[in-house]
């Protein structure tokens, strides 16, 4: 078998860009979100006097109260921006990067929330103590629009318990991602009540700025999640033109459509897939490209983990596919060194594969590290040797078992060296590697700890987390 025999048609293979990722169009915004911060305190300080509005203790509930409630909405608006999956942004900062900034600042306003909450319910208390039950039901049912922020909160509460990470395990992606949409019905629940009752929206410039802030986030995330999304679904017609069973679970996914070389896919990025093939299309689910993106085709591999993943083995030809990206930074983009590792686990394998077929290199300056549990879940296995043969790609396959959930070695004699021992006679020149790791993230962070122990500087370690 050769590589030609395993390539798509119309396949090009254009050489990827290779340099250090520089100042990008991107990078002026998280100074603009830090500024949106202070600007938010500076409105705060001019309205209720700063720490002075604090001296004596039946203001200083309430100021803080609003402090906190202000500085919630920033950051519950800063994180809509951050996961509105804005093209260039991603492009610049990557799904990964982006995604766990989402995650802080959403804790973060999270629990400012609560504390604007929690003050403004004992400021009442305390100002009423003889007609106390009154008084919160006041602040969170009969005041104009409080029950509206109340549900909002609520939604809100039930977002961040489901997503800390003990919940997120115990619920199917389908089932979290539908949860998680909630929240915007929360953030815009607690918005009305903020511009009638807030003490700092009664001047203009201030409705002017917090009303901007709003109308961008609420902007962006129509142009990017819906208006880009169905536009493109629309040009470029996806449609299945087959599936293929790899290994048990796992399938992959050919699909045809028109012009796709104008998305500027690259190897190693990933889409988010719904199929119209039935009841439960609308829910969304990140698959990575296995194979170099051309002109007509693309090819994704799905492991069954889930009601939408299962449902990809019994797609048929012709069945129609909407799409959103392509989102990630786990490309040849990347590249700064002069060689390249590849390490990946399980079906983490599907962007490396896609990244060694058409990414510019010459023979003997890639190393591919394949982890599997058992051979008949080793996927690709065919095709990687033969594009190794047919590339000079140096492969290393390393079934079984780990050997330990600290490590990224499979299970083996007890003599066996430390992780970074082993990854450095693997690849004795890792300091000159670009490091491109994909697989589950307690695996991936043992990589990562393998590498620097091993001798790589950890920008030079790029990871694409397989996991929600």
């Amino acid at each position: 078998m050769t590589l030609s025999t395993l390539l798509p048609r119309g396949h090009r293979g254009p050489p990827a860009e290779r340099g250090r990722r520089g100042f990008t169009a991107a990078d002026p915004l998280g100074a603009l979100a830090i500024l949106s911060v202070v600007a938010v305190v500076a409105l705060w300080v001019m309205n209720q006097g700063g720490p002075l509005g604090l001296a004596t203790s039946d203001r200083a509930m309430g100021s803080l109260g609003l402090l906190t409630g202000l500085l919630a909405s920033d950051l519950m608006i800063l994180q809509v921006v951050l996961l509105a999956r804005i093209t260039w942004v991603e492009r610049s900062w990557g799904h990964d990067l982006l995604t766990r900034r989402h995650r802080w600042i959403g804790f973060a306003s999270f629990w400012l929330m609560i504390a604007h909450v929690l003050l403004f319910a004992v400021e009442r208390a305390v100002r009423e103590p003889d007609a106390m039950l009154d008084a919160l039901v006041r602040v969170f049912v009969t005041d104009s629009w409080m029950l509206f922020a109340t549900v909002g909160t609520v939604l809100l509460i039930m977002v961040v318990v489901t997503s800390v990470r003990a919940a997120r395990r115990r619920l199917r992606y389908e089932s979290w991602h539908l949860l998680h949409l909630y929240s915007y019905a929360g953030i815009a629940a607690t918005f009305p009540h903020t511009f009638v009752d807030g003490a700092d929206f009664h001047q203009t410039w201030t409705r002017v700025y917090w009303w901007c802030l709003y109308g961008f986030a609420f902007a962006v995330t129509l142009m990017y999640r819906i208006a880009l999304p169905v536009g493109r679904s629309l040009h470029h017609r996806l449609r299945v033109e087959s599936v293929v069973t790899e290994a048990p679970g796992t399938v992959s996914v050919t699909l045809t459509g028109h012009r796709l070389d104008r998305m500027r896919t690259a190897s190693g990025q990933f889409f988010i897939w719904r199929f119209l093939d039935g009841p439960g299309w609308s829910r969304g689910n990140p698959y990575t490209l296995s194979a170099a993106p051309t002109r007509d085709r693309l090819r994704i591999t799905i492991k069954a983990a889930g009601d939408g993943s299962a449902r990809a083995a019994r797609l048929t030809p012709g069945t129609r596919a909407l799409i959103e990206g392509p989102y990630g930074t786990l490309t040849a983009r990347q590249r700064t060194r002069p060689r390249m590792l590849l390490i990946a686990a399980g079906i983490g394998i599907t962007p490396m594969r896609a990244l060694i077929e058409d990414t510019a290199y010459a023979s003997g300056e890639t190393t591919l590290i394949y982890r599997y549990s058992e051979d008949q879940h080793a996927v690709f296995a065919d095709e990687l040797r033969a594009i190794a043969a047919d590339r000079g790609v140096e492969l290393i396959f390393l079934p079984g078992p780990r050997r330990a959930d600290t490590s990224w070695q499979a299970a083996g004699p007890a003599h066996l060296d430390d992780d970074a021992h082993v990854l450095k006679n693997l690849v004795p020149d890792i300091a000159r590697c670009d490091i491109y790791v994909c697989g589950p993230p307690a695996w991936i962070t043992a990589v990562r700890k393998a590498a620097r122990g091993a001798g790589a500087h950890r920008d030079h370690v790029h990871t694409e987390e397989f996991a929600w």
